[in-house]
């Protein structure tokens, strides 16, 4: 109680609402609509803080360093493959229950959450700074097109999204004339945890697949972000032409995985039949959830069926 009372204290004292900014100031002021309302931003911001991951993939591609960013789910404390731009960001807890009190310390001018995780903290959130909420966590274009506008950045939101377009239009050429008449080609999305295995329906990695032209197993076209499979009996429902597996580098984890392959339902996969399980980046494919994540996700998608990717398409930070 006295450090939520302390909490609401900081708010008071050290800050103001977007509408009271607005009202003193001649800086252009820009309204965001989003997943729980609709945000006052004044002026250009560069205090962002970032509570979720695509969040701070995002900002990262738009040229932002974010002031405080939530910790990865591995890799700690940030992903390898945005560390390098996030050296001496300010670290607020885990995604799931980040420190509101330190947010508040920081001054943001800018707050990106997440709906599934910040809905009810939300009312918080806003007094502290503008706060803007996806709909769909998964759904990176529109994320970075909402972050663009919410930091004055369109131009260079639209030009990621038009580079990313390109690049989607390449690989749809390249690897339709590679497979022929195998082409689109049905695949599914497993990954294997300590003591059970999964296979998603939904989620960030589905979603570049599907805009990429790939098709999902008719038994995997749900509402819903998949299943959790606790029985090798289930083996069967994975099955696709072509399967891509991520999971963490654990030791239980690695058990489990040897044990689910090689039980002689496995074998009987059409992909693992074809030599087409590919183990893929759990960062890259289920974590990153931003632009620069999808980039590199499509990067290993040219890799895996070796086709030509120009040169000049590489997105090291987008």
């Amino acid at each position: 109680m006295h450090r939520y009372a302390s909490f609401l204290l900081i708010v008071t004292c050290l800050l103001q609402s977007p509408a009271a900014i607005a009202a003193i100031t001649t800086t252009p002021v820009t309204t965001v609509e989003h997943a729980l309302g609709e945000a006052t931003i004044a002026g250009r911001p560069d205090r962002v803080v970032s509570l979720y991951q695509g969040a701070t993939d995002t900002a990262v591609a738009l040229g932002i360093k974010p002031i405080g960013v939530v910790e990865s789910w591995t890799e700690k404390p940030m992903y390898q493959y945005l560390r390098e731009d996030l050296q001496g960001v300010t670290y607020l807890g885990l995604e799931t229950q980040p420190d509101l009190e330190r947010i508040a310390w920081l001054s943001p001018d800018l707050i990106v959450g997440a709906r599934n995780r910040h809905r009810t903290v939300y009312p918080l959130l806003e007094r502290i700074a503008p706060t803007v909420i996806p709909g769909n966590v998964y759904d990176f274009k529109a994320l970075l097109t909402m972050m663009a506008k919410a930091t004055g950045r369109t131009a260079r939101g639209e030009a990621l999204l038009t580079r990313w377009q390109e690049r989607v239009e390449d690989f749809r050429t390249r690897i339709r004339q590679k497979l022929g008449e195998q082409w689109p080609q049905e695949v599914a999305i497993l990954s294997f945890r300590a003591d059970h295995a999964r296979i998603y329906y939904g989620g960030f990695a589905r979603s570049v697949l599907d805009e990429l032209g790939f098709t999902a197993p008719a038994s995997h076209r749900q509402e819903s972000w998949g299943i959790k499979l606790t029985s090798q009996e289930s083996i069967p429902a994975m099955d696709a032409e072509a399967v891509f597996i991520f999971m963490e580098d654990d030791p239980a984890v690695q058990r489990t995985f040897n044990t689910w392959s090689s039980h002689p339902l496995w074998n009987n996969l059409k992909a693992v039949r074809q030599n087409d399980v590919y183990q893929v980046d759990p960062v890259t494919w289920n974590m990153g959830a931003g632009i620069i994540a999808a980039n590199r996700m499509l990067d290993e998608l040219y890799q895996h069926y070796d086709l030509h990717q120009p040169e000049h398409q590489g997105c090291p930070r987008c």
